[in-house]
């Protein structure tokens, strides 16, 4: 790690810059409970802010606590996910919401040994809950803060295509000594990451780093590594997925099969798909030709 970007020389300009900078969501309000931190966390995988914040605002008004989720059929958390993508999530949080009904009172545990032993929890999200909801010292490394420290402490454009241990052993180096300094470092890193040190068209000119920059120091050296994949979306098996669910999800009634499969041109990928969806529990048979969203 070079004098430039020791922890001590970047810590104040981030903070300062977050201070200043940082965007009005309501999972960061003081009254934000662990509950609706943990499950903006999962909302928040893979799925932009803007998308998240009203399905997260409905989720929390219906089901305030883990209990009221937990009474709750899966199919219903499935239904309220919306056009959120990846439904396997909501079925993650309502297995989440029980276990920490039978097991924890209903109240989201402060330990991180817990929190990462709760369904469908891992390591970032574990860190993210006990950090920014208990103001724990934990290393939270998402996308956009492996980004920022590729940058600004490696000098490299991007990270390797997948999480290392080496980056997992930065994080911990960055992260300051005092648990709450260390909780508002973290989200202020990914704030950083999500709005000015992106991955397409990094805004160095507005950055608090620049000048302890080592990518910038560099001369921002292009991205040399392995080739990035990029997702396809379009005729997918995903695409053919979120198609039938959202069929399901709009009725409150099993839909024949007929029905679904009139909706997808190919035959035998709506076959395929509908084989995984039900295999992964985000759909049930009802009879003999009919299916509906999960109910137990």
């Amino acid at each position: 790690m070079s004098t430039a970007t020791q922890p001590s020389r970047i810590l104040s300009p981030l903070l300062d810059w977050y201070a200043a900078h940082a965007r009005d969501l309501p999972w960061r309000q003081p009254g934000a409970t662990p509950w609706g931190v943990l499950v903006s966390e999962v909302m928040l995988q893979q799925t932009p802010v803007a998308r998240v914040e009203p399905v997260w605002r409905e989720w929390l008004a219906r089901w305030p606590e883990p209990a009221d989720l937990a009474a709750e059929a899966p199919g219903e958390a499935v239904r309220a996910w919306g056009r959120l993508g990846y439904p396997r999530r909501a079925l993650r949080l309502h297995a989440c919401a029980v276990a920490l009904t039978a097991e924890h009172g209903g109240q989201v545990p402060d330990d991180l040994g817990a929190l990462l032993a709760l369904p469908g929890i891992g390591q970032y999200t574990a860190a993210a809950v006990g950090a920014f909801a208990f103001g724990l010292r934990a290393a939270v490394v998402d996308t956009n803060v492996r980004r920022v420290q590729a940058r600004a402490v490696s000098g490299v454009a991007l990270p390797a295509p997948t999480l290392t241990a080496a980056e997992l052993r930065l994080a911990e180096q960055l992260l300051p000594a005092d648990p709450a300094t260390a909780a508002r470092w973290s989200v202020a890193v990914m704030e950083l990451g999500a709005l000015v040190c992106t991955a397409r068209s990094p805004g160095c000119a507005d950055c608090p780093l620049r000048d302890r920059c080592a990518w910038v120091a560099a001369g921002s050296p292009p991205y040399d590594g392995p080739p990035r994949r990029v997702q396809a979306w379009a005729g997918t098996d995903r695409q053919c997925r979120g198609v039938i669910v959202g069929r399901l999800r709009e009725s409150a009634d099993a839909v024949p099969v007929a029905d679904l499969r009139a909706a997808w041109p190919d035959a035998a990928q709506f076959a395929r798909s509908l084989d995984g969806l039900l295999s992964d529990g985000l759909a049930e048979w009802d009879g003999d030709d009919r299916v509906r969203l999960p109910t137990g």
